[in-house]
């Protein structure tokens, strides 16, 4: 595999774990708020990093770290993650994903070989509103449903969350997703932050109480709703 950026010390980006994020380059959607858009579109101006190169620095992080988060992008996208993440099990690090869900397949077989500890999913909207916030007109949601069905029946830590963008996402919306996902263990709400980097200008988040109005909206659903990105 190739990468196209590290983090060297991530505090948040695996729960309750120190840890290093791997970024990959692209990405089949275009969800017009992404703040990745270097990455999903011109991968190919990003920073390159080799396989080598990622797992030569986490052999040096061994009793320093504790994980490793793969992420994007979208990581599924990619031929050889599972090779990948064998060598990164190897090094003795826990592994958290983070996916779009939109590779259920790749997903299940990473699941089965018991590569995965933790599952963060992105769930983008209300059903009704996913060609919309993907930017993919006509988007085929089966494998997103997919998808949430393996990391419900897979016996791994996950998590779904949602990126709330005020032109994008409403109380009706929220609701929706929490009927849709009823009974997950937890659903985090991540405030939408401009980084410079939009596909698509023009997008803003919601103020600290109008999240957590909509966290009061989604908690009868969830095991525990959590809040992003609020001060």
């Amino acid at each position: 595999m190739e990468f196209s950026g590290l983090q060297k010390l991530a505090m948040v980006d695996y729960p309750g774990k120190l840890a290093a994020t791997v970024f990959t380059g692209g990405c089949n959607l275009r969800c017009p708020f992404c703040h990745n858009a270097v990455l999903v579109l011109h991968p190919d101006q990003a920073e390159h990093l080799s396989e080598a190169d990622i797992l030569d620095f986490l052999s040096r992080r061994r009793g320093l770290l504790d994980g490793v988060v793969l992420s994007g992008g979208e990581p599924l996208l990619h031929d050889g993650t599972a090779d990948f993440l064998c060598q990164v099990r190897d090094l003795g690090f826990a592994v958290k994903l983070d996916t779009n869900g939109c590779f259920p397949d790749r997903l299940e077989a990473l699941l089965r070989d018991g590569l995965l500890d933790y599952v963060a999913m992105d769930i983008k909207n209300s059903p009704e509103k996913y060609p919309q916030t993907v930017g993919i007109p006509g988007f085929d949601l089966s494998p997103v449903q997919k998808s949430i069905d393996l990391l419900c029946d897979a016996g791994v830590e996950y998590e779904f969350r949602t990126t709330v963008v005020r032109q994008l996402h409403t109380a009706h919306d929220i609701l929706a997703i929490g009927r849709w996902l009823e009974g997950a263990p937890r659903y985090y709400l991540q405030n939408f932050v401009d980084s410079g980097s939009l596909i698509s200008p023009g997008f803003t988040g919601f103020t600290a109480e109008e999240l957590h109005g909509f966290q009061a909206l989604a908690r009868p659903f969830f095991g525990e709703v959590r809040l992003r990105g609020v001060e």
